[in-house]
């Protein structure tokens, strides 16, 4: 019985954790680094760098621009894409 309870327990914590970790949309053209890193599933704080970098020398306006960034490619860009801004809401 505790065994059952505590596998219940840990399946809900997962469960919950897994929703504190999703992604919120962000400006890539005014965010810093630290919420660049913060808002796109699997990018650290290197390629938030040169996300920032490259969207400050170049106004980035689509997705797309990003594949010119080290370390974007196609599989990293459909993991953040639907996380991605790149003006700001009205």
């Amino acid at each position: 019985m505790i065994k059952s309870l505590t596998s219940i327990f840990a399946v809900l914590f997962v469960s919950f954790a897994s929703f504190s970790v999703s992604a919120a949309p962000v400006n890539v053209n005014k965010a810093s680094v630290e919420e660049i890193a913060d808002s796109l599933p699997g990018i650290g704080p290197a390629k938030a760098m040169a996300i920032s970098e490259h969207c400050k020398k170049i106004k980035c306006t689509k997705a797309d621009d990003l594949l010119t960034v080290k370390g974007i490619g196609e599989k990293t860009l459909a993991k953040i894409s639907a996380d991605l801004r790149f003006k700001d809401s009205k």
